[in-house]
């Protein structure tokens, strides 16, 4: 089973490229896809990991590494259908990354679909069917890592205008469904998501608010939960350019829960008012072509239930929920810094330093979680 999805995708893939045989060569069904990927060569540092009973997790040094690779198969002008398949333990989804020597079972590697879509494009209006990336616009992961794919249906529609004030303003909306009960929609676990985006002064403000609401959401991930609860947030989402020519560039996020959780016996009384988060950047240059350098300094001060932190990035500390069973991270309920180095050797050849700091900002035992790690990724595009 652990190369089913790897032959699956090999075996689409072939029968695409068989059907060249009868067709010409304007109309081959080749010429209509295009292959990417992706590699990353990660090394990683964690300490000063305090865990909440007191005690110390031991230092930890690892080599890593990630695979990605897709194709998008270009139906008209308009549609396209799309698949990827990556590294990562299956049941491990914010984290494709695949660390030397820990001994796979018969020596191969976990490779599974993550990516299975069609997307219409045309005038300003898209559709988005099937299992694919976060379709909001986001400044970072601190909501939803990339490495999370939701599946179900996304509509956008955009204009465009002619002024200096307002460049564009879109608005978009979905529904997800994150675990299905088999029974009415209404019992299922799902996302539903409505956000407005708009652009002013030549592109260089972007402001997009949004609402989520997530139904059904287990307090653990994997089956392991003993509670299911509700989350209604309100992101106010910016970023602009301050310098153009040399890419000064800020963000800015606002995350606000609006369910009461006062009257939930579940969630302990420290936790209940921890609805609110916010994040916030500074970065100088850019990774677009070769000798590109960049640097960026983001704090982020995320409240227990600001989001799903299990359905968040899993980056920024080691803390996750393996005493419940489930290998997924846990990364709200903290405030750090994340400071950020980059250099492109060549355009889509990318070094990349990232230095993390984080405090647990509400104690689960008798000690503040606290970590630090530091990554250098090699990052190469095809």
């Amino acid at each position: 089973m652990k190369q089913f999805a790897l032959l699956s995708f090999l075996l689409l893939v072939g029968m695409f490229g068989r059907s060249q045989n009868h067709m010409t060569k304007k109309d081959s069904i080749l010429n209509k896809i295009t292959f990417s990927g992706d590699f990353r060569f990660r090394v990683e540092q964690d300490w000063n990991s305090l865990k909440s009973d007191g005690t110390y997790r031991a230092d930890r040094s690892r080599l890593r590494y990630r695979l990605r690779v897709g194709f998008t198969y270009q139906i008209n002008s308009w549609s396209k259908f799309g698949a990827n398949i990556r590294t990562g333990l299956l049941d491990k989804q914010q984290d494709p990354q695949l660390t030397l020597g820990d001994g796979f079972e018969n020596g191969i590697l976990p490779i599974g679909f993550y990516k299975l879509y069609f997307k219409i494009n045309k005038n300003g209006n898209t559709l988005l069917l099937g299992k694919n990336e976060f379709p909001f616009e986001k400044n970072n992961e601190l909501f939803w890592s990339d490495h999370v794919c939701p599946e179900g249906i996304y509509i956008h529609k955009k204009l465009k205008f002619n002024s200096n004030l307002i460049s564009t303003i879109g608005i978009g909306a979905g529904h997800f469904i994150l675990n299905s009960q088999g029974k009415s929609f209404d019992m299922d676990s799902y996302l539903q998501g409505a956000q407005i985006t708009s652009s002013f002064f030549e592109d260089r403000l972007n402001v997009n608010p949004a609402f989520y609401y997530l139904n059904k959401i287990s307090d653990v991930p994997d089956g392991f939960g003993t509670f299911n609860m509700n989350y209604a947030i309100f992101n106010l989402g910016a970023n602009g350019t301050l310098l153009k020519k040399c890419k000064l560039k800020w963000t800015f996020d606002y995350y606000m829960n609006m369910i009461d959780y006062s009257q939930n016996e579940n969630i302990t009384d420290v936790m209940k008012n921890e609805v609110q988060g916010y994040s916030a950047s500074l970065s100088y240059g850019a990774l677009n072509n070769r000798r590109d350098w960049l640097v960026m300094l983001t704090y982020a001060n995320m409240g227990r239930y600001s989001a799903v932190d299990y359905f968040a990035q899993n980056d920024w500390a080691r803390w996750d929920y393996s005493s419940n069973g489930s290998k997924d991270g846990r990364l709200t309920n903290f405030q750090g810094i994340r400071f950020t180095m980059g250099y492109a050797i060549r355009k889509k050849f990318i070094l990349k330093l990232n230095y993390y700091k984080v405090e647990q900002l509400k104690s689960l035992n008798v000690s503040k979680e606290t970590g630090d790690r530091i990554r250098l990724d090699l990052d190469i595009k095809f």
